[in-house]
C-alpha cells in the first residue's frame, strides 16, 4: 500500500466530523489520525500529531478556523491546512489566504472534488473550490490595477516579462486549475492554454508546480 495522507478533521459539529471520516475512509491512501472540535484543538493537534492535512472548521467557538491556520504559520510545522467554509464571500476567501491556508472548500463540496482538494494540497499545490478562484483572481487584479495607479513609479517590475494572458493563467494555475477549465474559464482553446503554459514556464525557468509556485510567491505573483 503506499503512504497514507495522514488527516486532521477540526469541527465544532460531531455530525459533521463523522461525516468527513466516513468519506475519508473510503479511500485507501487517506486516514483520520486525529479529530478536535475548535481552533485552539487544532493547534495542538497539529503540534502532537504532525498531520499532512489539516482540515478545518471556518467557524467555531473559541478560535476560528482561520486564526488556528493564521497561528500556524508561526509554528515549525509542515501541515497543510483547508478551510470548511458556507460562504463564499471574498472577505473570508482572502483572509484564509492570508493566514496561510493552502485550500478552500466550501461545504456543499462534492466527494470527487473533495478529495481532489486534498490530493492536490497534498502535492504542493493550492485548491480553491467552485467559483472561488476567480473571485481570487479578480481581486488581485483589480488590487494590481489599484496599485499600479498609485505606485506606477516604485512597483518592483515583472523580472521575468510576463505578459498580462499569461499572468492571468499562472494565476489560475495556482488556484489548482487544469488546462481545460482555465481554457473553460478564459473561453481560449485547451491548446492556446497549453501554449501559454509552456511559454510561461520557460521564461520563468521552471519544471514543476512546485518550482512556478515558489517563484511566483517570491515575486508577488502568486494570488496568495
Amino acid at each position: 500500500m503506499k503512504n497514507q495522507i495522514k488527516i486532521a478533521l477540526v469541527d465544532d459539529h460531531l455530525l459533521v466530523r463523522n461525516g468527513i471520516k466516513s468519506l475519508l475512509e473510503e479511500e485507501e491512501d487517506m486516514l483520520v489520525i486525529a479529530e478536535g472540535a475548535n481552533g485552539l484543538e487544532a493547534i495542538e493537534i497539529v503540534k502532537e500529531y504532525k498531520p499532512d492535512i489539516l482540515i478545518v472548521d471556518e467557524r467555531m467557538p473559541e478560535m476560528n478556523g482561520i486564526e488556528a491556520v493564521g497561528r500556524l504559520q508561526n509554528t515549525p510545522s509542515n501541515t497543510k491546512a483547508i478551510v470548511l467554509s458556507m460562504h463564499d464571500s471574498e472577505q473570508y476567501i482572502l483572509e484564509s489566504i492570508k493566514a496561510g491556508a493552502s485550500g478552500y472548500l466550501l461545504k456543499d463540496t462534492d466527494k470527487k472534488e473533495f478529495i481532489k482538494a486534498i490530493h492536490t494540497v497534498y502535492n504542493g499545490e493550492k485548491y480553491f473550490s467552485g467559483d472561488i478562484s476567480n473571485v481570487i483572481v479578480s481581486n488581485y487584479l483589480q488590487n494590481t490595477t489599484t496599485s499600479s495607479k498609485k505606485e506606477e513609479s516604485t512597483q518592483e517590475p515583472d523580472p521575468y516579462g510576463l505578459t498580462k494572458k499569461e499572468k492571468l493563467i499562472l494565476l489560475h494555475i495556482l488556484s489548482g486549475k487544469t488546462n481545460s477549465e482555465i481554457s473553460e474559464i478564459l473561453q481560449n482553446s485547451k491548446r492556446t492554454v497549453e501554449t501559454h503554459r509552456f511559454n510561461l514556464m520557460k521564461k520563468m525557468n521552471v519544471k514543476n508546480l512546485m518550482e512556478l509556485s515558489s517563484k511566483a510567491a517570491q515575486y508577488n505573483l502568486n494570488p496568495s
